[in-house]
């Protein structure tokens, strides 16, 4: 288990053309061990080596201040892993109410839950090439998914992220960690001058689920009519005893009687 140090909390990004990019390499660099990986929080100093590594593993040019946001800004959920004193790996993710998401993103949730729910949206997962493939990612997901999971954070009910649809890598990564597609985003990104097409993912956490299709209301009922077809004949049988203990009381003193 890899260390996780809580240093001064500062993150942040605003910016709708983030891609979220895992990559895979043929080649796999192992760890002297996980245990030597540390996690911790973005501080303004970290500014130059995570624009330098953004750089790399995305082909968005962010201005300066995307880079001075999630290096200082504590709005955000902004994590390093940390290996040998460098930054190999980081994760930036936001949690906003559900009625502020964009309108693309407005199906995530059933309207009723969505009036009071919150939900974590991943702006930047990325792992430097030389650590690719050690579960870097999936550490700094799993620390997300720890974060959003507690007490304090059982308002929010679905992650979710956006990923260009030609980034296999991503696709498989996210898949694998129990991520559904949710919805096509055409021309969703603009990269060079270029129209690029994206693809919606989430999981859902804490109680949350997808709104209800046809399909999940007729199972609903159904279920439902079971449950009272049930309940139909306990009471049905309950009336029988009572006319049977009825109609016994009633002949045994009509015997005395006579």
């Amino acid at each position: 288990m890899a260390q996780f140090t809580l240093y001064n909390k500062h993150n942040a990004p605003p910016n709708n053309d983030i891609i979220t990019r895992v990559d895979c390499d043929c080649e796999h660099v192992p760890l002297c061990s996980v245990n030597d990986v540390q996690l911790r929080f973005l501080v303004p100093d970290d500014l130059t080596e995570v624009r330098t590594l953004c750089q790399e593993w995305f082909p968005i040019d962010y201005p300066l201040s995307w880079y001075e946001d999630i290096t200082s800004s504590s709005r955000f959920f902004a994590l390093a892993a940390v290996y040998n004193l460098a930054i190999i790996g980081l994760i930036v993710a936001e949690i906003k109410p559900y009625r502020n998401v964009n309108k693309e993103d407005k199906g995530i949730l059933p309207d009723s839950m969505g009036r009071t729910a919150d939900v974590g949206y991943i702006l930047s997962l990325g792992v430097h090439r030389s650590h690719r493939r050690n579960g870097i990612g999936s550490l700094l997901l799993d620390a997300l998914m720890n974060h959003l999971t507690t007490v304090e954070r059982h308002a929010v009910k679905a992650i979710f992220l956006h990923t260009l649809t030609t980034n296999q890598p991503a696709i498989f990564f996210y898949e694998k960690r129990r991520f559904t597609l949710h919805s096509f985003l055409p021309y969703y990104y603009n990269i060079r001058g270029k129209g690029k097409d994206g693809f919606t993912y989430v999981t859902y956490i804490n109680g949350g689920h997808p709104p209800w299709t046809l399909l999940d209301h007729f199972k609903h009922y159904a279920s439902k009519l079971r449950h009272t077809g049930s309940l139909c004949v306990w009471m049905v049988s309950r009336v029988q005893q009572m006319v049977r203990w009825f109609y016994h009381k009633l002949l045994t003193r009509f015997n005395a009687i006579e």
